[in-house]
């Protein structure tokens, strides 16, 4: 973990000296300071594979193989590690770490993707002048190429806004810096370079391809307005979808997309960047394959899983609604054979840390308080955990980040329920391509593991062999 020496003084005292990479300038530009930290990055893996490659961290059972990898210790993620118990944490930092030391927008209060990107990139906490400086590098890079932009108003537009996402970021590949470089012949070791600028471009270009896709869809004739170079990239983004104007709403899209930015390897939407990464496409081709994965309803689509579920609930048991209601209709939808929507975790075993910001969020706005919708979100978080307990079938009763995500989108007007996994797409860009970038960095091979037919693994079982 690198951290400024400014910014780390308002840090947890365990974290302020677990590195001595701690930052000392603020005026490095993002490449700059990337190139500063490769060669650490590089000695600590190359004393990795001198002296422990042999070293077992894990047994592979069968219920491994056959359950889906679920955790499995079998990838190298850097920017992040989500802990069972204590939730994700940023290159050792915490969500309430971030909220206090990454920088905001001018005149705001919270996290803005600029600075998550910077920290999961480089782990330094950046300053100011070094966020403002990205926003201002991403929103020139922000347009879209008019090829680009015919392409995505050619689409039906009862098509999946996810689809079309998917199919607007591989056409970026169009101009991709990696693929021209590769084609001309460059060093491994340059590899990085290409991709960082290619990461960025994509950044910088996800939100007025996913506000176009929203004008298409919703707003049919509506007028997409000019990028803003004095806006961060969600600002500019909530401005091009129409609410720019919704301060509180910008706001919160500013913490939906830092937190929803990178939450380690393993889930299906980072593991599907970095495999297809891992064959060296570039980061268009690599980021459109995750996107695929994240539109699948085990994934992203799940805030609108939720919010269909808290509707319903809503329309039934009305506005007026008590603990005992909630439990009714919660037993009532275990017993019907279905899950209760946004409550559960693949790796979390406590509330997820992501749902109690956005909880945080709604407390700290009187508008919110009065929400039917959140207050019957906050309601249903007092009740659910004890009776997915007593109900016994469930190894985490508690909330994750779906369980308020697009309630709140909800209640600002943002009703559009299909749209809502194409923001959690503008947001998951942040980690995946800094993994692309750090797997170009240190030189990271091909991804292939070794499969099984059902008879070998069960002949490997039988024989104990390894």
């Amino acid at each position: 973990m690198f951290l400024s020496n400014t910014t780390s003084r308002t840090l947890p005292i365990f974290l302020r000296f677990r590195s001595p990479y701690r930052r000392l300038a603020s005026t490095k530009s993002l490449k700059e300071t990337i190139e500063e930290v490769i060669p650490v990055k590089q000695a600590h893996l190359k004393k990795l594979k001198t002296e422990y490659s042999d070293v077992s961290i894990g047994d592979v059972k069968v219920g491994n193989v056959i359950g889906g990898m679920r955790g499995l210790r079998a990838m190298l993620w850097d920017s992040s590690v989500l802990d069972p118990e204590e939730g994700i944490r940023f290159h050792g930092l915490s969500i309430p770490d971030v909220q206090r030391a990454l920088p905001a927008a001018p005149g705001g209060k919270e996290i803005i993707a600029e600075s998550m990107l910077w920290l999961l990139l480089t782990g330094q906490v950046p300053s100011a002048e070094q966020t403002r400086e990205l926003s201002r590098e991403l929103a020139q890079k922000g347009n879209l190429p008019p090829s680009v932009a015919s392409l995505i108003d050619s689409l039906p537009k009862t098509l999946h806004p996810m689809t079309q996402l998917g199919i607007g970021v591989a056409a970026l590949n169009h101009d991709s810096s990696f693929q021209a470089a590769y084609e001309k012949g460059i060093k491994k070791s340059e590899y990085w370079r290409y991709t960082l600028d290619d990461s960025i471009n994509l950044v910088a270009r996800l939100p007025a391809l996913a506000a176009r896709i929203y004008r298409n869809v919703y707003k049919p004739g509506a007028t997409l307005p000019e990028i803003d170079p004095e806006l961060d990239l969600v600002g500019n983004y909530s401005k091009m979808l129409g609410y720019g104007d919704n301060h509180d709403l910008t706001e919160y899209l500013r913490l939906y997309i830092s937190i929803h930015g990178d939450h380690e390897g393993g889930n299906a939407s980072a593991h599907t960047a970095h495999l297809v990464g891992s064959t060296l496409s570039d980061p268009y081709l690599s980021y459109a394959a995750a996107l695929f994965a994240l539109a699948g309803p085990l994934h992203g689509l799940a805030n609108q899983e939720v919010l269909r579920w808290q509707l319903s609930m809503l329309r039934e048991v009305g506005e007026e609604v008590s603990h005992d209601t909630i439990r009714e209709y919660l037993w009532k939808t275990l017993k019907s054979g279905q899950v209760v929507p946004g409550y559960g975790h693949g790796v979390l075993r406590n509330p997820d840390p992501r749902f109690i910001a956005l909880q945080e969020f709604c407390e700290s706005k009187p508008e919110l308080l009065n929400s039917p919708i959140i207050q019957l979100v906050k309601k249903t978080y007092e009740v659910a955990p004890n009776v997915l307990k007593e109900h016994g079938k469930t190894k985490n009763p508690y909330p994750n980040v779906d369980a308020a995500s697009g309630c709140v989108l909800y209640h600002y007007g943002l009703t559009e329920f299909k749209y809502y996994t194409v923001i959690f797409g503008v947001s998951r860009a942040l980690g995946c391509v800094t993994q692309l970038v750090w797997a170009r960095a240190l030189g990271l091979p091909l991804e292939r593991p070794k499969s099984y037919s059902l008879e070998a693994i069960e002949q490997l079982a039988k024989s104990g062999s390894p």
